[in-house]
């Protein structure tokens, strides 16, 4: 099944190919995930630093305005 028998006989094997055409839409609709997020940034206002939302900034160790955590800077 999916083989050619040439004039040479010589047996080669046939490439795969659509069924039937995919419509631009069906094509649209599948590649509507295909994309890069923009993920919302914020400055911290002390530092000026800019980090994803709800993180904590590692240099500091600061989370809304509290010391949550040993930051890098801090020995």
């Amino acid at each position: 099944m999916g083989e050619i028998e040439t004039t040479k006989k010589q047996i080669t094997k046939e490439m795969a190919h659509p069924k039937r055409k995919i419509s631009k839409t069906r094509r649209d609709k599948r590649r509507t995930h295909d994309k890069i997020e923009v993920r919302p940034m914020i400055a911290d206002p002390i530092t000026g630093d800019v980090s994803l939302y709800h993180r904590v900034n590692l240099e500091t160790g600061m989370y809304r305005g509290q010391k949550v955590m040993k930051g890098r800077n801090d020995s």
